[in-house]
């Protein structure tokens, strides 16, 4: 009989945690949630005060009985669920479950699963924090009543399987709206000159871009401007007017929250925002080290703070130190966004001396990726700035004014271990030779180059989140579910990693926007999100919300039943033929994706998979390189010739003229490995 029973999630948290307490204890896992609405129906009672109507899950018999069992032995219970309003709600149930058992029930929490913090949660236990479960309340309740009111009209207007939901229906209007802006987005032309000029003491060459006349800007948007410039400076002088040299500091980014993982996973890792969490999930349960056994390696996973520990402060601090010299410490704080949670820490490794090179045996090749972004974002976050030496020259050619930058790294700081990611191509700065004021510049080549204005760029995975951030839709637990299920749903689909809207999220989303629209509203998403807020802080009653919330969309939700017509989506045609009966072949969904299937249905039943290549040759034999995908939806590159006469097969994207690395091959043979046992372990999971 232990004296403590310990209830967390899921198994791997629980092996991990084992090992920190004393052999009077028992940890074991719930397996996620116990209790939750019914799928078959509304589960709330909208006539009694909008009461939910929460059943034990199916297929948990067994595990709530195990769990009675164990609670009835125990001196006292600890449920130590995740640190967030999901594990609180979870943790709320366990103790409905299991009061009639043992009345002694705790809550416990911690934000790493290190000995120091699951012994420190276990010795200052707490009650459950009614307000964060309300706030998980608020959402689940007013999503489910979005969702299944509105889900089957979509069912009888459009197509059955379709849904709709509060986050993911701003989510794919966003999208849309984008390509809305892209498709009606109508050029500009636009010029710019480039002087090729020469310092004649160096010989040094370096390129001046035309700013204006007579030290007032200019825009050029015509040939016949370009034309008369020229003519006005073809035999001129070019003079240096002014040389400013100066300082420029640059800054470290913050550590990670989910979002910027999310984000910087996408850009560096090129990791899609489920495979992201998933595998930080996985390095915050624990991983196996040698010499230190299973051990949690960061800290908790869903978080919009950016602020750290004292006690990670100084670890990193002594780590900086010891490995860069004192030279690239400093001590920094980062402010919160004004609406962050700061429930908990940022995102951040949870023991400094774990380096990701030392213990990168113990990974697998996607965690080790992932822990050294985090690693190393995390130690760069409390180094110093990087310093650059800059110069501005200011170049006059007959009234005319040429610009010209230049910049050359001082000290690396930060910039030795880490730099940020962006979205968008930076342009280089190269450096300037010394140059003097009233200094002649000899002029080698003038360039003039036409440009056209760009239409805004699509939205990926990352740029997507950012923008659900910055507009306040939706939180750090919402963000990859959000995405994956429009992508599911087929509202939106991925071409080279740019999020587009296919028509059935056309559709769909002008169906939901003509009809609710003060629901399906980014405004009203991020107010709703402040309101679930003011809940986990306690000061908005959850129902009231609720009830609020209702009014206006019964009567909008009324409206929509009289005034929907019938939507018919028709399927996409291909340019290829049916070998069997000659109709031009149709774009269809399946459980793994696009395929072409022959319209003449149920007569010719069809099918073929879609052979997406690449332009780049196979780089061991330069025959053409397939796209192809994992059942689980996971892209990898092999060549055509596979396995007949070549055995060219990647996970990475071949690049032109890049040598064959059969380590490749070997990389993607050892994760399809891993992945079975994997997939071994969830089917075995499932069954119990």
């Amino acid at each position: 009989m232990a004296d403590k029973l310990v209830i967390v999630e899921s198994p791997a948290k629980a092996n991990t945690i084992k090992k920190f307490l004393g052999g009077n204890t028992k940890v074991v896992a719930s397996m996620g949630h116990i209790r939750d609405l019914p799928k078959s129906k509304l589960g709330v009672d909208i006539e009694h005060d909008f009461e939910p109507e929460y059943i034990n899950i199916r297929g948990k018999g067994d595990l709530i009985k195990s769990l009675k069992k164990e609670a009835k032995q125990a001196k006292k219970i600890y449920l130590a669920t995740d640190p967030d309003r999901e594990g609180e709600a979870i943790a709320w149930h366990l103790a409905y479950i299991l009061k009639d058992e043992n009345s002694k029930i705790v809550r416990v929490t911690f934000n790493e699963i290190t000995k120091n913090a699951v012994k420190n949660a276990i010795k200052e236990p707490r009650s459950i924090d009614y307000n964060l479960v309300d706030a998980q309340q608020a959402r689940r309740v007013l999503d489910r009543i979005v969702g299944y009111k509105i889900s089957p009209l979509l069912w009888n207007k459009v197509k059955r399987g379709l849904s709709a939901g509060r986050v993911q229906s701003v989510a794919v209007k966003l999208i849309v709206d984008r390509e809305e802006e892209i498709e009606k987005f109508i050029p500009e032309e636009y010029w710019n000159i480039y002087a090729k000029l020469e310092d004649k003491e160096t010989k040094k060459e370096f390129e001046a871009r035309f700013f204006g006349k007579d030290g007032k800007k200019q825009e050029i948007h015509k040939k016949e401007e370009v034309d008369e410039i020229l003519r006005n400076i073809e035999k001129s002088k070019y003079i240096v007017k002014e040389v400013k040299k100066g300082e420029k500091k640059r800054n470290a980014a913050p550590p990670f929250t989910t979002s910027t993982m999310q984000q910087e996973a996408s850009r560096k890792l090129n990791f899609t925002l489920k495979k992201t969490m998933s595998i930080a999930q996985g390095l915050y349960e624990g991983v196996k080290i040698p010499e230190r056994g299973t051990i949690g390696l960061i800290t908790y996973m869903r978080t919009d703070s950016t602020r750290i520990s004292e006690e990670a402060r100084a670890a990193a601090k002594e780590h900086i130190i010891k490995t860069y010299g004192e030279e690239y410490y400093e001590n920094r704080y980062y402010k919160a966004n004004k609406d962050s949670q700061d429930a908990h820490e940022a995102i951040r490794p949870t023991y400094a001396d774990l380096e990701p090179d030392s213990i990168k045996d113990a990974l697998t090749n996607d965690q080790y990726k992932l822990y050294k972004l985090i690693y190393n974002r995390f130690m760069a976050s409390q180094m110093s700035s990087a310093v650059y030496n800059t110069m501005a020259v200011t170049i006059d050619a007959n009234g005319y004014t040429f610009k010209a930058n230049g910049q050359s790294i001082k000290f690396k700081g930060f910039m030795v271990l880490y730099v940020e990611g962006t979205d968008t191509k930076e342009q280089e700065i190269g450096i300037l030779p010394d140059l003097k004021e009233n200094q002649e510049l000899k002029m080698n080549k003038i360039n003039p180059k036409q440009s056209f204005t760009e239409p805004p760029a699509r939205y990926t995975e990352a740029t997507l989140v950012k923008a659900l951030e910055e507009k306040g839709i939706g939180r750090p637990s919402t963000y990859s579910p959000t995405i994956t299920t429009i992508l599911e749903r087929r509202y939106i689909e991925k071409e080279q990693r740019q999020l587009v809207p296919t028509e059935l999220g056309k559709v769909v989303n002008k169906l939901l926007t003509d009809n609710f629209k003060d629901i399906i509203n980014v405004e009203f998403t991020a107010k709703i999100e402040n309101e679930f807020d003011e809940i986990a802080e306690g000061k908005e009653q959850w129902k009231k919300m609720i009830r609020e919330f209702y009014r206006p969309f019964e009567k909008e939700l009324s409206k929509a039943e009289e005034n929907l017509e019938h939507v018919e989506i028709k399927d996409e045609v291909s340019d290829i033929p049916c070998e069997k009966c000659g109709r031009m072949m149709v774009y269809k969904y399946g459980r793994y994706g696009k395929f072409l299937a022959c319209p003449g249905y149920p007569e010719c039943k069809n099918t073929k998979p879609i052979v997406e290549t690449i332009e780049v040759s196979c780089p061991k034999c330069g025959a053409k390189v397939q796209i192809r995908k994992t059942k689980r939806g996971r892209k990898y590159y092999i060549c055509e010739n596979n396995p007949k006469s070549c055995d060219y097969i990647s996970w990475n994207k071949p690049k032109p003229g890049e040598k064959w690395n059969p380590e490749e091959a070997k990389e993607f043979e050892e994760e399809k490995k891993e992945a079975k046992p994997r997939a071994k372990r969830r089917k075995s999971a499932k069954k119990k």
